[in-house]
């Protein structure tokens, strides 16, 4: 599913945001950026110890932060490293439309056309997927419609039921 914003694409797809080729793949980070379990972890695994060494380097960010490396062995040619919220840890709200607006502004900073998301936070961080659809599509769109040099912004939802609970959404936002 997608739509046109002032000329810009933005996309929902259900699939592997590993295998992405935009310019760069988020990864739902940890403030330490630790390439653990999930998104990260399978950015791990196919990307190579590389992204991992330029994340040691730069050490680490805030809650609602993020950070760029290089792509390793991935299609993408960059990784963003966003850090969302952990549920329960207070202001998740304002700390997941952080982690997604800073993400996009880094994509602008690096003069990268295309983004791909994957819903922060709603795995192992326990955010709620509804709420993350939300924050993360209302977020995008306001962007879009700003000034920026993105063309393309991809949500790559992991499974049928992510991708419908975005799509459902997405509906919503656009009709409004």
């Amino acid at each position: 599913m997608k739509i046109n914003i002032k000329n810009r694409v933005l996309e929902l797809l259900d699939g592997d945001i590993t295998e992405m080729q935009t310019d760069a793949i988020v990864n739902a980070a940890n403030e330490r950026l630790i390439l653990g379990g999930g998104v990260a972890g399978a950015i791990r695994t196919k990307g190579g110890p590389k992204i991992q060494a330029e994340c040691k380097k730069i050490g680490g960010t805030f809650v609602g932060g993020a950070v760029i490396t290089t792509a390793g062995n991935l299609k993408a040619k960059h990784v963003i490293h966003a850090v969302g919220p952990r549920m329960g840890e207070g202001n998740e709200d304002e700390k997941l439309k952080n982690a997604t607006l800073n993400s996009l502004k880094l994509a602008d900073d690096n003069n990268l056309k295309s983004i791909s998301f994957p819903a922060i936070s709603a795995g192992i961080f326990g955010f709620p997927i509804k709420s993350c659809a939300k924050i993360m599509l209302k977020t995008t769109i306001e962007y879009l419609n700003g000034q920026t040099g993105l063309e393309k912004v991809i949500f790559c939802l992991f499974g049928i039921d992510s991708y419908q609970v975005f799509v459902k959404q997405f509906k919503q936002e656009i009709s409004e």
